[in-house]
């Protein structure tokens, strides 16, 4: 068996063979069309592409208008909620202060009663231990005086 060895020249040779070659057999691969043929099929497609990347912006940047617009009629609906819950927290307000006066009247009334009522049982009891003082002081001069 002997082996040969290729020369410089001959690879270069065949370098050259298969970069000529190369365009012509991925052409034949790819549906069996001649490059020129090929390329401006390609070049169609790149078109339908750039178009259709286009237009899928467009839709997104449609899409993207359409959510501002429910976002800012959310904002406003939130808005309008909140409106509402300061006033019903400003009518608490007022139900409660009209409470708090009340119940300060009610506390001054039932104070004034508990003074009242004091004053009376002091009376009371001022006018009983004088009753009682006076007749056991009239049972112990009686029957001192009983003969």
């Amino acid at each position: 068996m002997t082996t040969t060895n290729l020369a410089t020249e001959d690879i270069a040779y065949i370098e050259d063979r298969i970069k000529s070659q190369l365009g012509e057999w991925l052409a034949e691969q790819s549906l069996g069309k001649p490059p020129v043929v090929y390329e401006i099929e390609l070049r169609e497609r790149m078109v339908r592409i750039e178009e259709e990347l286009k237009h899928q912006r467009e839709l997104i940047k449609n899409i993207l208008e359409q959510m501002d617009k429910r976002f800012e009629a959310v904002d406003k609906r939130f808005e309008a909620v909140d409106r509402r819950f300061e006033a019903m927290q400003q009518s608490m307000d007022k139900r409660f202060e009209s409470m708090d006066k009340r119940f300060e009247a009610m506390q001054q009334s039932m104070d004034r009663r508990f003074d009242e009522l004091t004053r009376r049982i002091d009376r009371f009891m001022v006018w009983s231990f004088a009753t009682t003082l006076t007749v056991g002081s009239l049972i112990v001069a009686a029957l001192k005086l009983w003969p």
